[in-house]
């Protein structure tokens, strides 16, 4: 049996610590008293935590009891305050010393499209925040947002009225350790794009995970604002995301694996220099970023760029019958294998209910998925097309094309960067 509480954080804090709050609310139901019981906690999003318990179907009652328990009636201890504070820091220092620069371009990419608000804001805190936030202020946080009207109770292998009795017994009625007080300083802002850049010059040259160093690298993530996950347009766009696919230049092939996507066709296959292109889609409840990451070496930066404006232009023309049935069979071949997890279906069962206040079954999305026509594509993608960039770029910059020749490039027919001149090398 498999259960879990999901809680909506809502993405858009006005907080200046915000990030640093989910932190350690997350981080510190790991207390000692339940590692036992296999209960986990994950911010697996911007805007969702979820509180996980796998444990056999006869002690559910038990299950929903701590659940209840860890959730809204946390101890919040010194001894753990401090020791969330030290894995917190541990996790910053990290961030900065790990060969892979997927995370961090991740948070670029966003403050760079939502800048300063809503998604935009840093996912990770500041390290002079750290030791600033106290109990109080952790329950003045989990008070606005742990709140009934922004959690959901799901299970799998659980018979829905015993889990709704279970729930009336030890959630309802029930005070958590912030008090009884409502809600009173609660957000909520609209995400605004704005599109933009956000840069960071770094050495790359000794990252290695190894004695032997990786090449040096320059990362490139160019993004446009797509849409939200309650958005019709949501299901096309996620089937132009996996039409152009991606990865990294050293994947191996096999069944599935999409080296028939656009971005290993048109790019890895043809580039030999280029050791990364992958498209990435973040999709939340009132905004989206459909993005290709790429990464080469400093000295070809520019050429990379223009490879992936032209990528960008091509969305927007035509589209090939096989390659758009290829992309949907694959969407729909890694939603039934994902499905077939017992924590991914409560998880799914959680976020939709959470997002929407229902459920589409398997089949229903199948279906969706089945009807996108190749006009849908090309009609999402010149919608896609007109709206600003948001570019984000780490490494040695020397050689980046500027925003506004890389904003050229995605305006024009055949996403050629300018040409620039230059009377002295």
């Amino acid at each position: 049996m498999k259960q879990s509480i999901t809680v909506e954080l809502l993405t858009f804090w006005k907080n200046w610590h915000f990030r640093l709050l989910l932190d350690l609310a997350t981080k510190m139901k790991f207390c000692s008293p339940w590692k036992s019981t296999g209960a986990s906690v994950t911010a697996r999003r911007r805007d969702t935590t979820m509180y996980a318990v796998s444990a056999d179907a006869k002690g559910l009652d038990t299950v929903v009891g701590l659940l209840a328990d860890v959730v809204l009636q946390p101890q919040l201890t010194d001894e753990e305050l401090e020791m969330t504070r030290m894995a917190v820091q541990f996790e910053l220092e990290d961030l900065n010393m790990r060969p892979d620069p997927e995370p961090l371009l991740t948070e670029m990419i966003h403050e760079a499209a939502y800048r300063e608000n809503t998604v935009g804001l840093h996912r990770f805190c500041p390290p002079e925040n750290i030791a600033k936030i106290d109990r109080a202020a952790l329950h003045a946080y989990l008070r606005n947002y742990y709140t009934p009207d922004r959690m959901v109770l799901a299970g799998v292998g659980v018979e829905h009225e015993r889990l709704v009795e279970c729930a009336r017994r030890h959630l309802l009625g029930l005070c958590p350790a912030w008090g009884s007080k409502g809600a009173v300083d609660v957000d909520r802002s609209v995400a605004q794009y704005t599109g933009g850049i956000v840069k960071l010059e770094r050495d790359m040259s000794n990252a290695s995970l190894g004695p032997t160093p990786i090449p040096e690298l320059t990362h490139v993530m160019v993004g446009l604002e797509s849409c939200s996950f309650l958005e019709e347009d949501f299901i096309p766009f996620a089937v132009l995301n996996m039409m152009m696919g991606g990865g990294g230049s050293f994947s191996a092939g096999g069944p599935g694996k999409g080296m028939f996507t656009r971005l290993y066709l048109n790019v890895l296959n043809r580039h030999h220099w280029m050791y990364n292109a992958t498209s990435y889609h973040h999709s939340y409840e009132d905004t989206g970023l459909l993005c290709i990451h790429a990464s080469a070496d400093p000295r070809q930066v520019r050429e990379m760029v223009e490879i992936i404006t032209k990528e960008f232009i091509l969305m927007g023309g035509a589209v090939d019958r096989v390659e758009l049935e290829r992309a949907k069979t694959q969407l729909s071949s890694m939603l039934m294998m994902n499905l077939e997890s017992r924590p991914v279906i409560f998880e799914d069962v959680g976020r939709q209910v959470l997002a929407t206040r229902s459920r589409k079954l398997p089949h229903e999305l199948c279906a969706l998925i089945n009807n996108v026509t190749s006009e849908d594509i090309k009609r999402v993608a010149s919608k896609m097309l007109r709206g600003k960039p948001a570019v984000a770029a780490l490494g040695d910059l020397s050689d980046l094309p500027t925003y506004e020749h890389i904003q050229a490039a995605l305006s024009s027919r055949d996403g050629r960067l300018p040409r620039t001149y230059r009377l002295f090398r």
